[in-house]
């Protein structure tokens, strides 16, 4: 008797992980849509100035005390999306932030990824008492669902945070304490942000930051995005809250530099002709790739040069075929992490079975050399004119599931800004990757060690990974 139980236990057990794969990996695999073609690259131009005006923030401090000033300014209202959430103390500077603008009148949404959150076990307690402000809205996008396994792949990868119509922020960065780490400290990642300042507010409805803002409510009101349970007791709800707040005077006093920051918005901006808002469709299932098409696109029509930056590459066939192409400028510059830097083991050994394509392409491979330290920017540089920043990386997710969003942005002041720093991180801190997957000599580049761990994990997952790599 208890053979037979335990063999149905095992048949449904079975069943249902053979109903899981075929939601969730096999039918992604069988359902790619073709491109439909590339769109207009004259739209991302202007030969006029646009009232916006935009500025790139690359340090992880300056970062978080921007973040931290857009929330503190905020007057009337503050929508923001975030992809990833860990635990540390940038996860309660944005807790509390958001909590303090609500207190304060402004009216808040938050939009957070369903799995990615983080807000489960004791800190569950934070979405439920969200809830309970009147000023506070909080919902998840695509929650988790096992009986649904086609709902589990297509996850929102923005990460926006837009106030009162004149402010717009999209980054690559996670909410994580790597992601804003004082200079020193093992693990820190590097990324990068676009603020758009317009000083017009809803009066302007070409700005970036009313495109940004539609597609906010876009995705806002779309029936991907559920909202938080509010289960827990009015009494425990403000217990919360209150412990949030006498958190804020703590981390207030710790982190003293992080508060209080105001800047002269003209001033630290550069002056734009063009902004355009680009983002993938909502959806389930493989989507259109309309992100990378423009990405594609903007590469075409390059003349001299094209700079790119993605801390994972795990090149789908039309991502190799398009950096094989005739029609690509002399110069196309693509770096990446090298294993030794990178943290993401599972990602790079896929990247491993591409990497000699790659460096045979008609692009230039490199990797950055560096050890406890990564980069995680999604950036691109095409000519002297045109940019692109927000959270698009060079892999088949970005490309067909997540929700992605690029600022387009027409700017020879940002476009010199970024391809400096994009030319550094190649130049000076970065190593070519030759057509037999070694590296190119360098005279000023020393080659980072790869510990032994890296390696064999490597090579333990290339082939465990082979079969997702379409979840990548």
């Amino acid at each position: 008797m208890v053979k037979k139980v335990l063999f149905i236990v095992a048949g449904l057990a079975g069943a249902f992980l053979l109903y899981l794969w075929i939601g969730g990996v096999l039918m992604l695999q069988l359902t790619v849509p073709e491109e439909t073609g590339q769109p207009d690259t004259d739209r991302f131009m202007s030969e006029s100035d646009s009232h916006d005006r935009v500025a790139l923030i690359h340090d992880r401090i300056e970062s978080k005390q921007t973040r931290t000033s857009l929330k503190e300014q905020a007057e009337d209202t503050l929508d923001v999306t975030m992809f990833k959430i860990t635990d540390g103390t940038a996860d309660m500077i944005f807790y509390t932030s958001l909590l303090e603008a609500a207190d304060r009148g402004v009216q808040v949404r938050v939009l957070l990824d369903g799995i990615f959150h983080n807000l489960r076990g004791e800190k569950g307690a934070i979405a439920e008492a969200f809830t309970h402000h009147d000023n506070m809205e909080l919902r998840f996008f695509e929650p988790v669902n096992v009986l649904k396994p086609w709902t589990l792949n297509n996850r929102m990868h923005d990460k926006l945070l837009i106030a009162d119509d004149t402010f717009g922020m999209i980054s690559g960065r996670n909410i994580g304490d790597r992601y804003f780490a004082r200079e020193g400290v093992e693990g820190a990642t590097d990324d990068r942000d676009a603020v758009v300042y317009n000083p017009q507010g809803a009066d302007y409805e070409e700005s970036g930051v009313i495109q940004m803002q539609r597609y906010f409510d876009e995705v806002w009101t779309s029936d991907y995005a559920q909202g938080a349970d509010a289960d827990i007791a009015e009494e425990a709800a403000e217990e919360m809250l209150e412990a949030l707040r006498s958190e804020q005077v703590v981390l207030q006093a710790e982190e003293a530099d992080i508060y209080g920051q105001t800047y002269d918005w003209e001033e630290r901006t550069h002056a734009v002709n063009e902004i355009t808002f680009i983002h993938n469709p909502l959806g389930r299932m493989n989507q259109e790739p309309v992100v990378w098409q423009v990405l594609t696109s903007l590469m075409e029509n390059a003349e001299a040069s094209v700079l790119m930056q993605s801390p994972f590459i795990v090149p789908t066939n039309p991502m190799l075929d398009a950096l094989n192409r005739e029609a690509l400028p002399e110069e196309v510059r693509v770096v990446t992490n090298s294993l030794a830097a990178s943290p993401n083991l599972p990602a790079y050994s896929r990247f491993t079975a591409h990497r000699e394509d790659l460096a045979a392409s008609e692009a230039d491979l490199l990797e950055y050399q560096a050890e406890g330290h990564s980069i995680h920017g999604k950036s691109y540089v095409f000519d002297d004119r045109l940019t692109a920043v927000g959270s698009f990386n060079l892999d088949p997710r970005s490309v067909y599931l997540s929700t992605e969003s690029m600022l387009v942005i027409d700017s020879e002041d940002v476009n010199h800004e970024l391809r400096t720093e994009l030319e550094q991180l190649m130049n000076e801190q970065s190593l070519q990757v030759t057509e037999d997957g070694d590296y190119a000599e360098s005279d000023h580049v020393e080659r980072a060690e790869t510990s032994l761990t890296a390696e064999i994990g490597k090579r333990l997952l290339r082939p465990i990974t082979a079969p997702f790599e379409h979840l990548f």
